[in-house]
């Protein structure tokens, strides 16, 4: 058994529970309200497939049980929550730790995480007080908002859309980049009266970011720095067996998935998460198989791998996304390029004529704002080519700093042992030490294109 047969599980559960019609249009997706929902699965879902399964209640408040709220007020820190919607109808949802706790100084810098592909802003808090990236900076009195993007667990509502139709599903990292990730940092910005805050992004929220100041330079001007963990810009030399074959077959890998309505990737809900307390629980002989299934895309790390954090990620991860974020991040293998998707035929109605022969590629040296990217030698999604030449196309890379230990893979970033040692500490020295330098040379930087900004301004 591998990820394959995760992956088999994921798409055997989505058919049963919520199958995808094969035709539909908005207006029969309107219809039922049951989308605008603000958990797609609860503790009393849980409690059915256990019983219907014939097997004894949990206790009530085990992480894996817990909404990302319940989960940080649990350890004794302030929590809010938001709900933000996008131009095109999106319901995004987005959590707040703010420097309200009592005996923490609020240092007066507003950073915001932005998770990566089937993750969510759980990632940021799974590891617990003190260790998990969004607990550590809370310690030292940042104020911390995390984002969701469109179609996962916490992010799975839309003002027209029902996420059972086709049309919810029609999206890429592109317009993750494009519309959700400046939607949510605008609201973020007004809801705290600055004009400009620190990004941090995971994987995918690496390039969302890229995206975002590529498509969108005026918002360079609303980063004073973004931090780069496992980025994913170019993905040429990416090693992850898995995702290459896939590369090689993306077109038929499109038609399928287009034929047989399989639009959505592994969604979470009641059934993985009674998967990983059932069989992924310390001391279970399935144990081995949750956890090298991820090893199989991400990387092996076994040494950073905490064995009794598996029900924990297995209650809020994998979160859930668009079939064609795969398919875009597979085209990036194929094509050794960074640029939008690939609609193949059918280019020149998306791009216009000049883009027949393939989709524009992002203008990486619009991206004015500060940007340090952190990568590691067993990564096998963000490769150490791939980060070289991205950290030479970027309009402003100040630094690409490998981490210490060579063995970390591609999601030890947020679930290492040593997580917190050897990159969240590395990067709060680093915003400290750049401080001034991001924050006011950086805004100098841009002061030469002034003009493009806010004319993009008036455009967007």
């Amino acid at each position: 058994m591998n990820l394959f047969s995760l992956l088999f599980l994921g798409l055997l559960n989505f058919y049963f529970v919520e199958p995808l019609p094969f035709f539909s249009d908005v207006q029969q997706a309107a219809v039922s309200d049951s989308h605008i929902a603000s958990m797609p699965y609860s503790k009393e879902e849980i409690r059915a497939v256990r019983e219907k399964l014939n097997l004894t209640t949990h206790p009530d408040n085990p992480d894996e049980y817990l909404s990302v709220t319940e989960l940080i007020t649990k350890y004794g820190y302030p929590v809010e929550e938001y709900f933000v919607t996008t131009k095109d109808g999106y319901i995004l949802r987005v959590h707040r730790i703010p420097p309200t706790r009592k005996g923490i100084a609020p240092c007066n810098r507003t950073i915001f995480l932005m998770h990566g592909l089937l993750s969510s802003s759980a990632d940021w808090v799974i590891l617990g007080p003190q260790e998990a990236f969004a607990y550590y900076l809370a310690d030292l009195g940042y104020d911390v908002w995390m984002g969701n993007a469109r179609g996962n667990s916490q992010s799975k509502n839309h003002t027209k859309l029902n996420p059972r139709h086709r049309k919810f599903w029609d999206f890429s990292w592109h317009e993750i980049g494009t519309i959700d990730v400046p939607t949510m940092i605008d609201f973020v910005l007004k809801s705290t009266n600055q004009k400009a805050l620190y990004h941090v992004g995971h994987s995918q929220g690496t390039t969302t970011f890229y995206v975002m100041c590529s498509e969108l330079p005026s918002y360079n001007k609303k980063i004073i720095a973004h931090y780069s963990l496992a980025p994913i810009g170019f993905m040429k030399h990416a090693f992850s067996p898995i995702l290459r074959i896939g590369s090689k077959f993306v077109k038929e890998l499109e038609w399928l998935s287009s034929l047989l309505g399989i639009v959505q990737i592994l969604p979470h809900d009641a059934f993985m998460t009674f998967i990983g307390n059932k069989y992924c629980e310390g001391g279970e002989l399935t144990e081995v198989v949750c956890r090298d299934s991820l090893f199989l895309t991400c990387g092996f790390d076994k040494a950073e791998f905490n064995n009794s954090l598996m029900p924990t990620l297995m209650g809020h991860s994998p979160a859930g996304s668009a079939a064609k974020q795969f398919f875009h991040y597979a085209q990036l293998i194929d094509s050794g390029r960074f640029r939008q998707y690939d609609y193949g035929l059918a280019n020149t109605l998306h791009y216009g004529p000049t883009h027949a022969l393939g989709p524009p590629s992002y203008d990486l040296k619009k991206v004015k704002a500060p940007v340090y990217l952190y990568y590691s030698r067993n990564d096998w999604l963000s490769n150490e080519k791939d980060v070289t030449k991205l950290c030479k196309e970027l309009g402003n890379c100040r630094s690409q700093v490998l981490v210490a230990e060579h063995r970390f893979n591609h999601m030890d970033y947020l679930w290492g042992i040593h997580a917190k040692q050897m990159v969240y500490t590395v990067v709060t020295d680093d915003i400290v030490n750049n401080l001034a330098k991001d924050q006011y040379r950086g805004r100098l930087d841009d002061t030469d294109t002034e003009n493009e900004f806010d004319s993009d301004s008036e455009n967007e």
